[in-house]
């Protein structure tokens, strides 16, 4: 029997395939914290890096933002080596790691291709110790919908059945006609399953303007009536906002019925405020699974 996310040990992590980490997620009913995190700049600790302090305040899976897979650079770890960043930071976490890939215009976009969803990055990050992908687009990089479609269809092809594949939009990135509830619709949300994604991207709750508990409810029951996990996230800077807001849009997130939770990387630079992290952890889960993540040892 595979046991429940959240009463996972890293060396249950260890052993997980793609099926068992969804199913494991699936069964912790609404219980998982994702925390994104930027390892490109300076960390917080200085000395420590931001992915060692998001899982010391209870985050169960770590989303590596900005990572230039052809590059990686991850300070405040205790190696340089690039390709070996991912696998020390489950060494040292114990956690469950993903990369953002950004579904951009291939013929019109600067971004540097480390980072583009492709099938070429979506390998690189399985072979450099990646567990799942989220295919998506930070602010201004004109990521679409239809873009996000076709990297979702590409990357299944290649690698679906081992690499987990998120996919959606936590704001419009800069494409104005896909911003409100204009930002995911009930058929993007099909289309993005029927190419192929394993957990659906939603905008949490009172994250973007005119994005409702119930809007996101009726997407998460699509998705959750097509087998599709979904994770709500606060992608807007509101990781850095007070701990009572932070506790609102976790409720709200919960109710909406979502399996992961995420909170974005600009709280600080880099990482959300710490406390938020563990004051959502607390909303949606209490105290009692929030200081067993936190004090869990990673020799477990």
């Amino acid at each position: 029997m595979i046991k429940r996310f959240l009463d996972c040990n890293a060396t249950d992590f260890n052993t997980m395939g793609k099926k068992e980490i969804l199913t494991s997620i699936k069964a912790s009913e609404g219980r998982v914290l994702v925390s994104e995190i930027i390892g490109a700049i300076s960390p917080l600790l200085y000395d420590i890096s931001n992915a060692e302090l998001a899982a010391a305040f209870g985050a169960d899976l770590l989303l590596l933002n900005m990572l230039d897979l052809d590059h990686p650079v991850f300070y405040g770890l205790p190696t340089s080596n690039s390709e070996t960043i991912i696998k020390t930071i489950k060494e040292l976490t114990g956690r469950i790691i993903g990369v953002n890939l950004e579904a951009v215009n291939e013929e019109t976009s600067n971004l540097a291709s480390g980072r583009r969803a492709s099938v070429a990055t979506a390998r690189k990050a399985r072979d450099l110790g990646a567990d799942f992908i989220v295919l998506t687009g930070n602010p201004e990089t004109l990521v679409s919908n239809q873009e996000i479609i076709r990297a979702i269809t590409s990357i299944k092809t290649e690698l679906g059945a081992e690499l987990i594949i998120a996919a959606g939009k936590m704001h419009a990135a800069g494409v104005l006609s896909e911003s409100g509830e204009q930002l995911i619709t009930a058929q993007d949300a099909i289309e993005f399953i029927e190419a192929g994604c394993d957990i659906l991207l939603l905008p949490a709750p009172g994250s973007v303007p005119g994005i409702t508990m119930e809007y996101i409810r009726s997407l998460v029951k699509i998705a959750h009536s097509r087998g599709v996990l979904t994770m709500t996230t606060i992608g807007t800077s509101q990781e850095g906002a007070d701990q009572q807001t932070i506790r609102e849009i976790a409720l709200l997130c919960k109710m909406t019925g979502t399996d992961l939770h995420h909170l974005g990387d600009a709280g600080y630079p880099g990482i959300a405020i710490p406390e938020n992290i563990m004051s959502y952890s607390i909303a949606i889960r209490g105290k009692r699974h929030t200081y067993s993540r936190m004090a869990r040892s990673i020799n477990r």
